[in-house]
């Protein structure tokens, strides 16, 4: 949908977020409800997001929408970035567990990219304004694999 440069709410750091389009969660109260339907982002190659979200100041965060829903594509994009050094972060309404049964390789490829997984559907009712880096309190953080509380 679009690339944003210079984030501090989307992870640790100074970060330029990717915010893909498609997301198959719809959860209630969601804050990008435009990015639900994949036909509301433009075309672009991977080479040209990859060019795009450079930035020797910034790490990424890719977002949407849901980058997991695109995983084919996507993974190359954070192969890319991640060849630059960059520390990635990535938002889904899945959960860890429920991508890693899914035994879909796109999105298994795409995990051993990411460094931080801020993983789970936005809930309405446990929506908190007061958390780090996500909306509800059932989304985790997830570090290498493992939840990790963050001291701010």
């Amino acid at each position: 949908m679009s690339i944003y440069h210079d984030s501090v709410v989307d992870g640790e750091g100074l970060r330029t977020v990717i915010f893909f389009a498609g997301c198959p969660h719809y959860c209630e109260g969601c804050h990008n409800p435009q990015s639900w339907s994949i036909f509301n982002g433009k075309t672009m190659t991977v080479d040209e997001v990859v060019r795009e979200a450079l930035n020797p100041m910034t790490d990424i965060t890719l977002s949407g929408g849901d980058p997991f829903f695109q995983a084919k594509a996507v993974k190359e994009i954070a192969k890319q970035l991640k060849a630059y050094g960059k520390n990635i972060w990535a938002y889904t309404g899945w959960t860890l567990e429920e991508i890693q049964k899914s035994k879909d390789n796109d999105k298994l490829e795409l995990l051993t990219y990411v460094d931080v997984l801020v993983d789970g559907p936005f809930i309405l009712a446990e929506k908190d304004l007061t958390l780090p880096y996500r909306g509800s309190k059932n989304q985790r953080i997830l570090r290498d694999g493992s939840h990790e509380s963050f001291v701010l």
